[in-house]
C-alpha cells in the first residue's frame, strides 16, 4: 500500500474486569464538534495510563484544561493517580469507559507500547484529539492502521516525540536543511546499552492488578512483575528496548533533517540466551547502518556519547539534550539563519504573524498540541512523521533479529523480495484484542 504524503494529510486536516476482552463498538463523541467550543476552552482531559510517563503528560497538559477521568489497570496507580490530580476524576479499569464519556475532549496516552495503536485509534473513532506517548506503535503495520483512522476521523493526534519542539534540536535540524555543513553525508545516533536481566520468578496476579487487560494484544505469559510497568521496554513482545525507546527520540530528529526515507537496513546484534521467556529480551549489544534514499548514512550505535552527530562536507554538528555545538553553531553570531526562510515546521503551520519566522515559536510540546487542537492544523509531531520515524527503529530491529541486511521499498512499506522478513511487519494478535 503506498504511503499517504504530508499533503495528503494536510487535506484531511491531520497531520476492565479480570476475563475475556470482547469485541466493542465506539459511539459515544463519533459525530461530536471538530471546532472548541471558543478560543478560550480548556480542555475536559482523559487519562489512559498512569504509571510514569503517562502522570507527566497529564501534569503539562493541565496547563490548558482539566482532568476529569484516569483509566488505570493497575488499582494501585489509577487511586494513586487520581489523588495527584485533585481527588475528583472518575477513574475506571478499562479504557474503553472512559471513551464513552462525551464530556472529554482530548485523551493523554501514557501506556506501555504494545497499547498506543489500538487506544489512539479507539480515541480517534470516539472523537476525542489525541497526545500518545512514543514510540508510536510496535509494529510497522500499525503505523498503516493509525494513519487511516486518524485521516478519515480528521481527529488531531500529537506524538509525545518532545524533541522536536527543542531549541536545540530544531535548529540542528534546520541548519542540516539550510546546509550550514555543506552537503549531508553521515549522522551518528548514539543512545545506550539495553539493561539485561532475569531470570526473574513467576508470581501470583496481584488483585489489584488486571494481568489480562495490560497484556493485550501480546501472547499470554505468566505474570512476571519484571514484565509490567517501567521495565516492559526490555521485552520484544512489549517494545523494542533502547532502539525504539531512544531511537523514536533520536532517530526522528535525524530522519527530519536528512529529509528521506530509508532503502537498505543492516542491523547487527548480541542477543541473549533463551531463557524460558523469564528474563529481558532485547539485545543485549546492537549496531545498525541504515542508508537512505538521498544517498545519506545513518549509523545508530549503543556506545558513546548519547546524542546525534551530523556530518557533512563542509562540517558537523552534535546535539543532545545538553545543547549543541560545533563549528557551524558558533559561525551562527556572524551568519544567522535568515528569519522567516526556516524550511521546517514553523512557516507551514503557524498562523500567529508575530510568530511565524521564528524557529523559538513553539513555546512546548504540549502547548503545539492546544493549538493545534484550536486550529485543527498538523501538529509538530503528527503521525505521518512519527509512523516513518519508528518504522526506521523498526526495521533495524528486524534486521538485527534477522542477522541480515535488509532492502526496503518505503512507498510499498515492504521488503524487496523477501517474504520472510515481511512477515516480521506485522504481529499475531489475541483475540478480542485486535487492532483494526
Amino acid at each position: 500500500m503506498a504511503l499517504l504524503t504530508r499533503r495528503d494529510l494536510l487535506k484531511t486536516g491531520t497531520v476492565a474486569t479480570l476475563g475475556a476482552f470482547t469485541p466493542y463498538t465506539f459511539t459515544a463523541g463519533a459525530e461530536e464538534r471538530t471546532q472548541p467550543r471558543s478560543a478560550n476552552d480548556r480542555w475536559n482531559i482523559g487519562a489512559i495510563g498512569m504509571r510514569y510517563q503517562g502522570t507527566v503528560i497529564t501534569d503539562k497538559a493541565r496547563a490548558y484544561g482539566d482532568v476529569v477521568a484516569i483509566a488505570d489497570v493497575d488499582r494501585h496507580v489509577r487511586e494513586q493517580a487520581r489523588s495527584s490530580f485533585g481527588s475528583t476524576p472518575r477513574i475506571f479499569e478499562d479504557y474503553r469507559k472512559l471513551l464513552d464519556r462525551d464530556d472529554i475532549d482530548v485523551v493523554m496516552i501514557g501506556t506501555p507500547d504494545h497499547w498506543h495503536t489500538k487506544m489512539l485509534i479507539d480515541a480517534v473513532r470516539a472523537g476525542k484529539d489525541v497526545y500518545c506517548e512514543k514510540p508510536l506503535t510496535l509494529t510497522v503495520a500499525e503505523g498503516r492502521h493509525i494513519i487511516n483512522a486518524v485521516s478519515e476521523t480528521k481527529r488531531v493526534v500529537q506524538v509525545g516525540t518532545w524533541q522536536r519542539h527543542d531549541h536545540s534540536f530544531r535548529l540542528a535540524a534546520e541548519m542540516v536543511r539550510q546546509g550550514r555543513i555543506g552537503k549531508l553525508k553521515r549522522v551518528t545516533c548514539t543512545t545506550d546499552k539495553n539493561p539485561t536481566g532475569g531470570p526473574f520468578e513467576t508470581w501470583r496476579v496481584p488483585r489489584h492488578f488486571n494481568w489480562e487487560l495490560w497484556q493485550g494484544q501480546t501472547p499470554d505469559a505468566p505474570y512476571i512483575p519484571e514484565r509490567s510497568h517501567y521495565t516492559f521496554r526490555w521485552w520484544y513482545e512489549y517494545s523494542g528496548g533502547k532502539m525504539t525507546d531512544w531511537g523514536a527520540h533520536h532517530i526522528d530528529i535525524a530522519q527530519w533533517a536528512i529529509g528521506s526515507l530509508p532503502v537498505e537496513i543492516k542491523g547487527r546484534a548480541t542477543l541473549p540466551e533463551d531463557t524460558g521467556g523469564n528474563s529481558y529480551n532485547v539485545a543485549t549489544g546492537f549496531a545498525a547502518d541504515i542508508r537512505y534514499a538521498n544517498g545519506v548514512e545513518l549509523l545508530v550505535r549503543d556506545e558513546g556519547r548519547r546524542g546525534i552527530m551530523f556530518e557533512g562536507d563542509a562540517g558537523r554538528i552534535f546535539v543532545n539534550r545538553g545543547g549543541i555545538n560545533g563549528k557551524p553553531v558558533e559561525d551562527l553570531a556572524k551568519h544567522p539563519l535568515p528569519r522567516g526562510e526556516f524550511t521546517l515546521y514553523d512557516n507551514d503551520n503557524l498562523d500567529r504573524p508575530e510568530r511565524r519566522g521564528k524557529l523559538d515559536a513553539i513555546i512546548n510540546h504540549m502547548g503545539n498540541f492546544y493549538d493545534c487542537c484550536h486550529s485543527r492544523k498538523t501538529p509538530i509531531s503528527n503521525v505521518l512523521s512519527q509512523h516513518q520515524s519508528v518504522t526506521t527503529c523498526h526495521l533495524a530491529n528486524i534486521s538485527m533479529r534477522l542477522g541480515r541486511p535488509l532492502r526496503w521499498n518505503p512507498e510499498a512499506e515492504e521488503f524487496d523480495g523477501d517474504a520472510d522478513a515481511n512477515t516480521w511487519l506485522s504481529r499475531e494478535q489475541r483475540k478480542g484484542y485486535e487492532i483494526t
